[in-house]
């Protein structure tokens, strides 16, 4: 005989009946036992704030734009990532734009050199704002092996960089975690409309209670 487990309503926000409570009713009671489970099935509570965050961040989460922008062999492995194989899509930041000014997502493939640093600076300029940065590689995020006056000693240094990709080079699905932990990034950030800031819901904290001492 399977296991029957009884599973509670995670968006339960109504005090549930005292245990006393007898596990039929009927008439009256039992009509309003019914409303009760149907205002806790239909119905969530939150303020204005956290909905227009919440709203506002899964629409860029959902639809990140990168810049078609590769400097060196980790753009290979970043064309890889919108492949079949791979199928970035599924996370909603298939679109490569060839223009700045369409991007939102900026991901630093390759070792930046100094006479090209001013370039992509310009490049990240033209972005409109909110933008993001994913230092892929070795060399875009600290030199790699091009320890040299050539090659810029790490990308953040000309533009703040929000998540790094270890490697070199880094495979697609290092690439693709990037751009996951990025996600996770975004929807905690805060929301400006106008001269309003809109900030995330908070979780509940939950009360620690009192450590008991050992004896001494």
């Amino acid at each position: 005989m399977a296991d029957e487990r009884k599973v509670e309503n995670p968006f339960r926000v109504l005090p549930a009946p005292p245990a006393s409570a007898p596990a039929t009713v009927s008439g009256a009671a039992g009509e309003r036992e019914a409303i009760r489970e149907e205002v806790e099935r239909g119905v969530l509570f939150t303020n204005a704030g956290a909905m227009v965050n919440w709203a506002v961040n899964q629409s860029r989460v959902n639809a990140i734009w990168p810049l078609g922008f590769g400097l060196a062999c980790c753009a290979i492995e970043m064309m890889a990532i919108v492949g079949p194989r791979f199928d970035i899509s599924r996370f909603g930041a298939e679109v490569f734009r060839a223009s700045p000014r369409q991007a939102d997502l900026m991901i630093v493939a390759g070792r930046v050199s100094i006479k090209m640093a001013p370039v992509l600076r310009q490049l990240y300029d033209q972005m409109p704002d909110p933008k993001w940065v994913i230092s892929m590689g070795a060399c875009a995020s600290c030199g790699g092996v091009f320890n040299n006056y050539a090659i810029l000693q790490g990308v953040d240094k000309i533009v703040p960089v929000d998540v790094y990709v270890p490697g070199c080079p880094p495979r697609p699905e290092a690439l693709i975690h990037g751009i996951m932990k990025l996600q996770e990034k975004i929807l905690k950030s805060p929301v400006e409309v106008g001269t309003l800031t809109f900030y995330p819901k908070q979780p509940a904290k939950r009360a620690s209670g009192s450590k008991k001492k050992g004896a001494a």
